[in-house]
């Protein structure tokens, strides 16, 4: 007969101990938010792309509304002295604001991504466990994940999402003025070294706590 193995029964903790470690319940409402922030950029992101396909067919209402929400402007018209009186109205959908659109849609994508790392892998780290060994939907990143890994993710993700600010800044490069330009890319810049330094900073931890 094979010895069976006893169950593992949980440690009894007292009073106060007890409290302090299920006190970690009272980040549930916070991750309970960010669900409904993330249906709320599900809404945003349908509500852009309707109004970008009415306005591949030539609706004028949903073509203004996609320029208002672009902060993007026609060509300028200039007086005798070459001062801007104002912008050509825009009557269709060029390649311009498409492309404009469509970095909106992937940054609101990735920005989706990185309230799910955060839902996710917040909970699992810091409240209780998903119990999603084995089950075949599970993210392949949260086999491993712990609060150095990540914050290392957020960062990354953090980047890409910059990134995707700045393409649509230097698209639209001629609606903004030069030190918007150069802040945007100094805080690119400055993301990046940061990510950089908590990559670093988790690569010494590790080296010098190795995993047993």
């Amino acid at each position: 007969m094979t010895p069976t193995t006893p169950a593992r029964t949980d440690p009894a903790l007292r009073p106060l101990p007890r409290l302090i470690f299920a006190s970690r319940w009272l980040q549930m409402p916070l991750y309970l938010g960010l669900i409904l922030a993330q249906a709320v950029y599900v809404f945003q992101f349908w509500g852009e792309l309707i109004h970008l396909i009415e306005a591949v067919f030539g609706s004028k209402d949903a073509l203004n509304s996609l320029v208002t929400s672009l902060g993007y402007k026609g060509t300028p018209i200039l007086d005798a002295a070459g001062r801007v009186t104002g912008y050509e109205p825009i009557a269709r959908l060029s390649e311009t604001i498409i492309m404009l659109v469509v970095l909106g849609l992937i940054d609101v994508v990735m920005i989706s991504n990185l309230l799910i790392m955060v839902i996710v892998g917040g909970y699992e780290t810091f409240v209780s466990r998903l119990d999603l060994e084995g089950h075949p939907d599970q993210p392949e990143w949260l086999s491993h994940v712990n609060a150095s890994v990540l914050k290392v993710k957020l960062a990354t993700a953090i980047i890409g999402i910059s990134s995707i600010h700045l393409l649509k800044t230097f698209i639209n490069a001629a609606n903004y003025t030069e030190q918007v330009l150069m802040w945007q890319t100094i805080i690119h810049v400055a993301f990046l070294l940061s990510a950089l330094a908590i990559a670093a900073a988790d690569r010494v931890m590790g080296a010098t706590h190795p995993k047993h």
